[in-house]
């Protein structure tokens, strides 16, 4: 590799210069093997977060970024290799349900998931509730599960993009997590090494989001298909709504068992069910397993009413480890809170808005997510029968139920939901996708 000074490349970027490919790819390189310091890293990432970056810049840091680590291949697969990627959120259990009901449609589906962030919570904190479940598998055993149900959701191994892992640890300390070129990178990163063929995005916007407005909501988006496509992976993206939960459940084994209840066809919340079934019949589009999201929505939900979706997603947890009769029982085996308090509102009324980061935060409160990195989480801990916006509560409609493990803390979770509600006249013409980015579709 071309050798550069470090503090040249920084100097650079501070300054307003685009890099060029072999200027990143040296410093992530450096970045990954140590010849870079951390203090340098930290330089590059606060330049980077005032001065941005070019989309070719992008496309570069990013494939700098996959190749630090191993790339999965798939020669061997039967079908499209394909994924799903959400910007956070609340009550947004989607990725389990999405894997199995793509797989069941013929999708090869290897899901490399994350944990909580602030008041949104974690794929894989949701599947480490499940006894046995093993989120973190060496590749021989990712394989194994994928040959076994067509599908796995496990978090990223240290040999995949370990060079977002070490920048991602910088930002956090250094308050340059929120740029948009470097969310970029650490997003499609780790993506493109799972050897992908087709992504589809959902980013979210509102008061439970990351990107509260639409205008930043739009920019990554716009940023995180462009700089995909760009590094020759398929990819498109949903906005969609955060302004109120998207299933009625928010937590970690709460969040599992509506799951599971969906996939069974116990109970599927509506607006849950539309995002779930959108991202699915995009993903097979992408595939090239339907020729549009009509047909893609019709073979989604022919996967659920058969039973098949269900059926792949138990192969999933009993071959990555989990109990073989989960789907089955799955109150058996998910930890339960000491105490269940409803939530009743001040007065009855109409939902007319909620303050879904503070219902988050509630989660967090109540023991469901971190304060600080190396937290313990208290699975068992959360909300159920979360009011919607439109909803009338009252003494017989509580605003939700909380799951505790003390009446201290159930008591301060109360607190904090009552002030996250506002009853009222619910905003006329509400949306839940408020648009598609990407290629042009059949």
């Amino acid at each position: 590799m071309m050798k550069f000074l470090p503090q040249e490349i920084i100097r650079k970027k501070r300054d307003g210069g685009a890099l060029s490919r072999e200027e990143i790819s040296f410093l992530i390189g450096g970045l990954t093997d140590g010849s870079v310091t951390e203090g340098q890293v930290a330089a590059f990432a606060m330049a980077t977060f005032f001065r941005g970056m070019g989309m070719d810049e992008r496309v570069s840091l990013t494939l700098a970024m996959r190749d630090s680590g191993d790339v999965l291949g798939w020669r061997d697969a039967d079908g499209p290799v394909l994924d799903k990627h959400s910007t956070g959120g609340v009550g947004d259990n989607v990725s389990l349900m999405l894997a199995p009901i793509v797989a069941a449609c013929g999708g090869i589906v290897p899901m490399i998931s994350g944990r909580g962030l602030g008041h949104t919570g974690g794929t894989l904190d949701k599947l480490d509730s499940i006894p046995g479940y093993r989120t973190q598998p060496d590749e021989a055993l990712l394989r194994k599960t994928i040959e076994a149900a067509g599908c796995a959701i496990i978090g990223q191994t240290g040999d995949l993009a370990p060079a977002d892992k070490r920048l991602y640890a910088i930002r956090d300390v250094t308050a340059t997590v929120e740029s948009v070129p470097l969310i970029t990178a650490s997003i499609l990163s780790k993506k493109l090494a799972a050897g992908l063929h087709g992504l589809v995005l959902d980013v979210k916007t509102g008061s439970g989001a990351f990107m509260a407005d639409m205008k930043s909501a739009r920019e990554l988006a716009e940023s995180l298909v462009t700089v995909a496509n760009g590094a020759g992976l398929k990819t498109s993206a949903l906005l969609t709504d955060m302004n109120e939960p998207l299933a009625s459940a928010a937590g970690n084994a709460v969040e599992v068992l509506n799951a599971v209840a969906y996939l069974v066809g116990a109970r599927r919340d509506r607006r849950l069910d539309s995002v779930v079934i959108a991202l699915a019949a995009e993903m097979l589009v992408l595939g090239g397993i339907v020729n549009g999201t009509g047909e893609g929505d019709g073979m989604a939900r022919e996967a659920l009413s058969t039973g098949r979706a269900a059926e792949i997603f138990q192969k999933m947890v009993s071959a990555l480890g989990g109990p073989h009769d989960f789907v089955d029982e799955p109150t058996k085996h998910l930890t339960k809170a000491k105490l269940v308090r409803p939530v009743l509102p001040e007065a009855e009324g109409v939902v007319a808005s909620i303050d879904t980061r503070a219902i988050g935060l509630a989660v967090v409160t109540l023991g469901g997510g971190r304060a600080r990195a190396d937290d313990p989480i208290d699975h068992s801990v959360g909300l159920t029968d979360l009011a919607g916006i439109s909803d009338e509560v009252g003494d017989g409609r509580p605003l939700a139920l909380v799951h505790a493990r003390d009446e201290d803390s159930a008591a301060a979770a109360a607190k904090t939901i009552r002030a996250a509600y506002r009853l009222g006249e619910p905003p006329a013409g509400r949306r839940l996708i408020y648009e598609r980015i990407g290629a042009e579709r059949p």
